[in-house]
C-alpha cells in the first residue's frame, strides 16, 4: 500500500495499479501529447492510464485532463477529442469542456491565428459531489434589469424583485460565477521542466473540484506543481513520475513552497 503525501519515481501505470479503487477524489494533470514536447523519450500508454483513473476515482470525484493538439503535415491530429471521447467510452461524464488560455503565448510565423490555448477537460465519474464555484464581481452590481416573464420564472426567487408599472425589475448579483475560460500568464514560475502549467491554474482547480483533506492525484507529476498546491490549499496529495530529475525537482519545491498571491 502506497503513503499519500507522496511521489513516487515509478510509471504511472505500476502506481496507480498499487492505489486501491475508489480512493482519489480528484485528479489535475497534464500528460505529454504528440510531439510537442521533449519529455527525456518517455510515452505512456493513455488508454490503460485513462482506464486506472476511471478504477481509482471516487464516485462523484473528477478529473482535470489538460492536453492540445499538434498539427502534422498541416492538419491538427485530434488528439484531445479522442482522448476525451474514450474517457466517455469507459464510464466518464464530460462535465465541461474548458480553456486554459495563454495571455503571454509565443508567436511564431505560419499560415493561421495563433495557438494560444489548451484544453481542460473536466470528467466527472458519476454527478460531481463538490463544486465550489471561483466568483468574479458582476460589472453593475445592484443594477436593475427589466426581467420577462420566462427570466422572471427561472431567476425571480433567487434575485431582489421590484415592480413598478407592472414591469418587473431584478438587482444585478454582486458576484457570478467565472467562464469555463481561464487565463493565465504562463513562464513564471522557474521549474526546469519543459512544459509546466501555472501554480494558480493548479490552485484554482483544487479549490474548485474538491475540499480540505480530499486525495489529490498527478499521474504524470512533473515538476510536483499539483502536489505543491493541493499541499498549500490542505489537500492530500500522490503522484507518479517516470523521471528522477523531475522527482527531485518536485521534492525541492514542496520543501520549499510557498503560496501564490
Amino acid at each position: 500500500m502506497l503513503e499519500i503525501n507522496q511521489i513516487y519515481c515509478i510509471d504511472n501505470i505500476i502506481g496507480m495499479n498499487s492505489l486501491e479503487e475508489n480512493s482519489v477524489d480528484l485528479t489535475i494533470t497534464s500528460p505529454p501529447y504528440d510531439n510537442l514536447r521533449e519529455y527525456h523519450g518517455y510515452s505512456f500508454d493513455f488508454e490503460n492510464v485513462a482506464k486506472e483513473l476511471c478504477r481509482v476515482t471516487k464516485i462523484g470525484g473528477m478529473v482535470v485532463w489538460i492536453i492540445g493538439d499538434s498539427t502534422i503535415k498541416g492538419s491538427e491530429t485530434g488528439t484531445s477529442f479522442k482522448q476525451a471521447l474514450f474517457f466517455k467510452e469507459i464510464g466518464f461524464n464530460l462535465h465541461d469542456t474548458m480553456i486554459y488560455n495563454k495571455i503571454n503565448y509565443i508567436p511564431l510565423t505560419h499560415n493561421r491565428y495563433e495557438q494560444c490555448f489548451e484544453y481542460m477537460f473536466v470528467f466527472s465519474k458519476g454527478k460531481p459531489k463538490t463544486f465550489n464555484p471561483i466568483k468574479i464581481p458582476c460589472k453593475n452590481p445592484g443594477k436593475l434589469e427589466k426581467y420577462g416573464l420566462d427570466r422572471r420564472q427561472n431567476h425571480g426567487k433567487n434575485h431582489a424583485m421590484r415592480l413598478y408599472d407592472d414591469t418587473v425589475y431584478i438587482a444585478t448579483k454582486n458576484e457570478k460565477i467565472a467562464s469555463n475560460i481561464f487565463s493565465y500568464t504562463i513562464g513564471k514560475e522557474k521549474t526546469g521542466h519543459p512544459a509546466p502549467f501555472p501554480e494558480q491554474l493548479a490552485q484554482d482547480h483544487i479549490l474548485s473540484w474538491s475540499n480540505e483533506n480530499d486525495l489529490i492525484l498527478d499521474p504524470f507529476m512533473g515538476s510536483g506543481t499539483v502536489a505543491k498546491m493541493a499541499k498549500l490549499n490542505k489537500r492530500n496529495y500522490i503522484g507518479f513520475e517516470i523521471s528522477q530529475e523531475y522527482c527531485e525537482i518536485s521534492q525541492n519545491r514542496l520543501e520549499n513552497c510557498q503560496k501564490v498571491s
